[in-house]
């Protein structure tokens, strides 16, 4: 959401070498890296796994917590997570330069998204919100191109729409093909987390990832705090297990680790590539669902799930 070390904190911005350097706005793996693919892979389908628990998370949150108080609370938690690991790693300020499209990841990803899918999910089941996911991988690499000028290959189009078109018939079939407000929000939230993810794998070429997704959650903090103590004093409070245990997921697990290990991902492989490996989030939120909300398994699953895996493995292949 995302070559750099982010084992120890590093306390000045990387930049890469200028043998191995891709410019910051191609959004692809830098040339010169070696083999950079088997653990960038890795690491952009661990932040795929971490995302596809947050709806079913989310709809555990909204147990106890009102939409806006969830939201609010969620990031203010993982927004001091993130700065008590800047702090300990006396990670220095972003310069002056990088500060917009931390506002725009801030905006897309730790706001936008995450409000407009809540909002969405007091209506819709976890598996009808699954469609956003399923949009946007199709999505991410079309912000990609246009931010970044790349252009991928024919076969890497085909296969990321094929990809794309399958998830969508298979949600849209589940749901009857309605459009409601629930809908609407999820649109919403697919351009708006597109954008962030874009913004936010082109800065994590300039320094790790963690960072990225740190300081721009620090960026909301002042906002989201107050927002916090304006939400709960509106909205009521339930607390039980399932609403505290999803609101430490969707803070620690999503916002910020997945998040994490996301943007390096795509630092490392390219935003185009690792945005197709979300076409399996929607198949994913489907398992978690049934096993964490008792929602049915549609039996178009298995055949859903096929078709997904071929157009991953065509697009991981295919010339970027």
């Amino acid at each position: 959401m995302r070559a750099q070390n982010s084992a120890t904190a590093s306390t000045t911005i990387a930049v890469p070498a200028t043998g191995a350097e891709m410019s910051a706005s191609s959004g692809g793996a830098p040339r010169g890296a070696t083999d950079p693919l088997p653990r960038g892979t890795l690491l952009a389908a661990l932040g795929v796994v971490s995302f596809s628990l947050t709806f079913p998370s989310t709809v555990w949150g909204l147990e106890s917590f009102g939409p806006w108080s969830l939201v609010a609370v969620r990031s203010t938690l993982a927004a001091l997570i993130a700065g008590a690991f800047l702090l300990a790693g006396r990670v220095p300020l972003p310069e002056r330069r990088h500060w917009a499209g931390l506002a725009v990841v801030a905006g897309g990803v730790v706001i936008g998204f995450p409000l407009l899918t809540t909002l969405a999910l007091q209506t819709s089941t976890t598996s009808h919100a699954a469609v956003v996911v399923g949009l946007l991988p199709l999505t991410t690499a079309t912000f990609a191109a246009v931010r970044t000028g790349r252009r991928p290959s024919r076969t890497f189009w085909f296969a990321a729409v094929s990809g794309a078109v399958v998830v969508i018939a298979f949600t849209l079939q589940q749901s009857g093909g309605a459009v409601s407000q629930g809908d609407l929000y999820l649109f919403g939230a697919l351009l708006v987390c597109a954008a962030g993810y874009t913004e936010g794998g082109r800065l994590a070429r300039l320094m790790p990832g963690w960072q990225v997704i740190g300081w721009a959650l620090v960026l909301c903090l002042p906002l989201m705090a107050a927002g916090s103590a304006v939400a709960l004093s509106l909205e009521p409070v339930h607390l039980n297990a399932h609403g505290v245990i999803g609101l430490v997921w969707v803070a620690a697990g999503s916002t910020f680790f997945g998040l994490y290990v996301w943007y390096r991902g795509m630092a490392s492989i390219g935003i185009p590539k690792a945005s197709q490996l979300q076409l399996a989030q929607p198949l994913l939120t489907l398992v978690w669902s049934v096993s964490l909300l008792g929602e049915s398994l549609p039996l178009a699953a298995p055949l859903a799930a096929v078709a997904v895996l071929v157009c991953i493995a065509v697009t991981q292949r295919a010339k970027s």
